[in-house]
């Protein structure tokens, strides 16, 4: 038999039959490791421990301390484990697919009645049985043929129109715990016990479409959570009951300040108090951008498909594009025109008007741009997913040495920025080329090289993301961690000499001739609807205030004092504070409770103690004490408060 060598995390090497597995490479170094090893890694693929290694490579054996593979191979067990556990309560029930997603899995059933939370009680009961029967986790390769009859005589039409979907030349892995088996990629523990039993949770039940096809069956898909111990379990659950304390949509309702619609499905529809957060955030950054030397543009909403497909759009994003069909007088067919999905091409229309000289970069354009993109139904999420949007969109036209510069600057503006609305802190993804890309390795690694470059002189941490660099060039993506401590995307940094070939921008270089700049496309807060609701949740409706849109509410304890709540309020918007008069006849303490509901930041009572004094009794949001101020230090404290950041 022939020889293969492993290379260990520590540069040691042993020799090895070849077709040896990882579970028996871990028994060669301990008996202990063996016991406790889960999985392994050879050439970064993550192994399953019985799969034999064929070929020279670098292998790591992994044990239930190493988070990222541990949870991994928990969450995929767990759907394994509950497909066993629902057939095993109703035979009848048919299978489709479990994959693991964020901090659990789902499963697809195909069930006529519909789930029930007590159902979702007895699975976690029958799946606790299956862990502690402790039964070995065993895998076959089989023959097409014998998956086929082997679905077939079980009556599974969905496993045999997935084994049609797996390519020829791809082996078929079955898995089997107990007498229940599963067609798998896997890789998969060693046997149920290793689930620990106390750190799962079934969640919820939610239709869905085989494959995703809305003209397949409709499928029932029940969600759980899995994580290595109780008390990780615990805060999560916790973290999910604050999360939908939080909930934009919620407080959006409570605070009246959107609704969404059947007849404008993702399109936002912005109260007054919405649209003055959104008219606020908007003016903040239109401020820091023109100090940063942004010049403000504004592209039209519907263009000519002619565009579209010359910068490649047509082709790759027509499915998500609004197409606009017009009849134009005297002509024989039809206009075709679509609703813009992405500013990037008409901002290089701006560019081309005139030459443009090295003298003249680097150019920066910036539009809150009005885009459309046709998400699927199931996908829109209040603020978060949404069909119309604006984005803080700006392009950088710049030379190939101007990158670097352009980039720091752009990364100290963004983290002034994130500071400014609450976020001290964020991540950086710095993702490479992809397998399908356009461009030389000599461009890309030049390219790669300055984007690294500069977020190394900005000195801030980034972590490498292989492989997921836009087509058209490497790519930066910021990520905010909010006060639950989710995580959101939402700046981006991307280097572009695609599109401004596509579009034929170029400038006068220092040598006379021509050439194309590189674009630069960026993003601060991604879209405002989506920042907003990011925004919301993280504050749980308790903005900043100078971004709050009612800031001041004025009220009074007696109508004696309504002509000196009027005048205290007429001075605080002289001030330039948003504030209101309550002079309703109700008690000041249901006032008190119906705008803390609308999270208004201060609300000033008034009684005839304070208009003979000329004071305001202040009490802020969230707090019970109250304080006794004069009416100047009133108009002088909230009027500073007022001002935007910056």
């Amino acid at each position: 038999m022939s020889q293969i060598s492993l290379t260990f995390p520590d540069g040691n090497k042993r020799d090895y039959a070849a077709g040896v597995t990882a579970a028996e490479v871990a028994l060669s170094i301990a008996p202990g490791l063996a016991k406790k090893a889960i999985s392994a890694s050879v050439d970064g693929v993550h192994y399953d421990l019985q799969w034999p290694i064929k070929a020279n490579a670098t292998i790591a054996i992994h044990t239930l301390a190493d988070d990222a593979q541990a949870l991994e191979l928990i969450r995929h067990d767990c759907a394994h484990i509950m497909a066993r556990a629902v057939q095993e309560i109703w035979p009848d029930v048919k299978v489709t697919i479990g994959p693991v997603r964020d901090y659990g899995w789902f499963y697809d059933f195909d069930r006529e009645e519909p789930f029930t939370p007590e159902d979702l009680g007895q699975i976690e009961a029958k799946m606790k049985q299956i862990i502690n029967a402790r039964d070995p986790v065993k895998t076959e390769i089989w023959s097409r043929a014998r998956a086929v009859e082997y679905y077939r005589g079980r009556h599974e039409p969905f496993k045999l129109e997935l084994i049609d979907r797996i390519p020829e030349d791809q082996d078929l892995r079955m898995y089997w715990h107990g007498d229940w088996q599963d067609l798998c990629r896997g890789p998969h523990l060693q046997h149920t016990g290793q689930v620990p039993a106390d750190a799962f949770k079934l969640t919820h039940v939610a239709g869905a479409y085989w494959l995703g096809d809305a003209t397949r069956p409709m499928l029932q898909r029940i969600y759980g959570l899995a994580f290595k111990n109780r008390d990780d379990l615990k805060a999560h659950l916790t973290m999910l009951e604050e999360a939908a304390k939080r909930d934009h949509r919620k407080l959006g309702r409570e605070m009246d300040l959107f609704h969404l619609q059947d007849e404008a499905p993702g399109m936002v529809f912005w109260h007054p108090d919405g649209w003055t957060i959104y008219r606020a955030l908007e003016d903040y950054m239109r401020g820091r951008q023109k100090a940063a030397g942004y010049r403000e543009i504004k592209t039209p909403q519907v263009v000519d498909r002619v565009l579209w497909e010359k910068s490649g759009h047509w082709e790759a994003y027509r499915e998500n594009m609004f197409i606009v069909e017009v009849d134009e007088e005297g002509a024989r067919e039809k206009r075709i025109n679509a609703l813009k999905p992405m500013n990037c091409p008409c901002h290089v229309q701006v560019y081309n008007q005139g030459i443009k000289s090295y003298r003249d970069l680097p150019l920066r354009l910036a539009e809150f741009g009005s885009c459309h993109r046709y998400e699927s139904s199931g996908s829109m999420h209040g603020l978060m997913r949404v069909r119309g949007f604006v984005q803080d969109d700006a392009h950088i036209f710049c030379t190939e040495d101007q990158i670097g510069s352009e980039c720091e600057s752009f990364i100290r503006l963004l983290a002034s920025v994130y500071k400014d609305l609450g976020f001290d802190g964020f991540e950086i993804k710095f993702s490479t080329r992809p397998d399908v890309r356009i461009g030389s390795d000599e461009t890309w690694d030049r390219v790669e090289g300055m984007l690294e470059a500069a977020v190394k002189a900005a000195g801030v941490p980034y972590e490498v993301d292989p492989g997921e660099g836009a087509f058209y060039g490497p790519k930066l993506d910021f990520k905010l961690t909010d006060a639950i401590g989710r995580k959101w995307q939402c700046g981006t940094f991307q280097v572009d000499p695609n599109l401004p070939n596509r579009l034929d921008a170029e400038y006068v270089g220092v040598d006379g001739a021509k050439h194309r700049p590189y674009m630069l496309h960026r993003a601060i807060l991604g879209s405002f609807e989506r920042f907003i609701g990011i925004l919301i949740e993280n504050y749980a409706g308790k903005l900043p205030f100078w971004l709050a849109p009612r800031q001041v509410v004025v009220a009074a304890i007696v109508s004696d004092a309504d002509p000196f709540v009027n005048e205290v309020v007429n001075a605080l918007k002289a001030a330039g504070v948003r504030a209101e008069a309550d002079v309703r006849n109700e008690k000041i303490n249901y006032k008190v409770r119906e705008h803390s509901v609308g999270k208004v930041p201060v609300i000033l009572a008034i009684g005839m103690k304070e208009v003979e004094e000329r004071t305001v009794s202040v009490r802020r949001l969230g707090e019970t004490r109250t304080e006794t101020i004069s009416l100047d230090q009133a108009i002088a404290t909230f009027g500073l408060e007022a001002l935007p950041p910056g």
